[in-house]
C-alpha cells in the first residue's frame, strides 16, 4: 500500500486517478526497463519511486491533442 506521497495530493496534480495510475505505471515500467541501477541504489520499489517523481514535480503529465 502506498502511504507515502499521500494518494489525494498526488490525485491533485495530476487531476484524476485514472491519469495517475497511467502516469505511475508507465514511469515504473521505464525506470524496472532502463534505470535498475538507480532503483538498486535507492533501495526502493518501482512504483514508490515513480509516485516520489510525480509528487516532486520531477514528471509530469503531458496531454496530446
Amino acid at each position: 500500500m502506498l502511504i507515502d506521497p499521500p494518494i489525494d495530493k498526488l490525485i491533485s496534480k495530476v487531476g484524476c486517478k485514472y491519469a495517475l495510475v497511467c502516469l505511475v505505471a508507465q514511469r515504473a515500467r521505464y525506470l524496472e526497463d532502463k534505470k535498475a541501477d538507480l532503483l538498486e541504489q535507492c533501495n526502493a520499489n518501482s512504483i514508490s519511486y515513480a509516485s516520489k517523481e510525480v509528487y516532486e514535480d520531477k514528471v509530469k503529465l503531458a496531454y496530446e491533442d
